[in-house]
């Protein structure tokens, strides 16, 4: 009898168990140009695989010093390579997971369109305008690189208004408290009222690189997210929201 009750009991419980299990979930922590592709690409994957996606979005900077604290996520995505180099060297993804997943161009929006040719010494020659803060934001590194550059950073440092991210920055343009932003092409695609003045030169500043990782905690959905976006799926999201082709690169 009492073999028949515990075969019963395993039978139910074989039955139970997987619909009681809790979805599969992962974390995305995430630069904050990217919210829109990760809107887009967090419901897709969930379409496609039945995993959940929680997603946070923030400068990368941000996002890694949580990650190195212990936070607990599971995929990284950064909007350039030195923050990505920073968690590698200490240890806190998995390195073979790691990729390019998108590129983009840096340019200068503001709300009053100008006159066909207008250069950088011209758009910032007076006024306030906003960036990325360089001491940790990637668009505010790639932005005084271009600056520099050009070879116009000690003339206008003093008048740049450092957001803490490059969404704070747009915002500012946006609300008409600076004259002129320097933000990502994809983020004037969010940024009603805003044109573009002006496009940096590749050349002018290092490579803009989205990379992404698993964190050496992540589970092991992760690495099917990761896969995804590499994906001509995931690859079209980006394009369609204004990012560029991904360029490969060593590590």
């Amino acid at each position: 009898m009492l073999r028949i009750r515990t075969l019963i009991l395993l039978l139910l419980f074989g039955f139970v168990a997987p619909g009681a299990q809790a979805a599969e979930r992962i974390t995305i922590f995430a630069a904050a140009s990217l919210k829109e592709v990760m809107d887009q690409v967090a419901a897709d994957f969930e379409v496609d695989t039945g995993i959940e996606t929680a997603v946070s979005l923030a400068a990368s900077s941000v996002l890694a010093r949580q990650i190195e604290a212990g936070a607990p996520a599971d995929v990284y995505i950064s909007a350039d390579r030195a923050w990505m180099d920073w968690l590698s060297e200490r240890g806190a993804i998995a390195e073979d997971t790691r990729r390019t997943v998108a590129g983009n161009a840096l340019v200068i929006a503001g709300a009053n369109p100008l006159p066909g040719g207008a250069d950088p010494a011209t758009i910032l020659r007076e006024g306030r305008f906003a960036m990325g803060d360089p001491s940790h934001v990637p668009a505010g590194r790639y932005a005084q690189a271009a600056l520099e550059h050009f070879g116009l950073w000690e003339m206008a440092k003093d008048r740049a208004v450092f957001g803490e991210n490059v969404r704070v920055a747009l915002e500012l343009a946006r609300r008409g408290e600076v004259e002129v932003a320097i933000v990502y092409s994809s983020d004037l695609q969010t940024a009603e009222g805003l044109s573009l003045l002006y496009t940096f030169p590749p050349e002018g500043h290092p490579p803009i690189t989205y990379q992404a990782a698993a964190t050496a905690q992540a589970q092991p959905a992760a690495r099917a997210f990761l896969d995804f976006l590499s994906s001509e799926a995931g690859q079209a999201i980006f394009r369609e929201r204004g990012f560029t082709s991904p360029v490969s690169e060593a590590y």
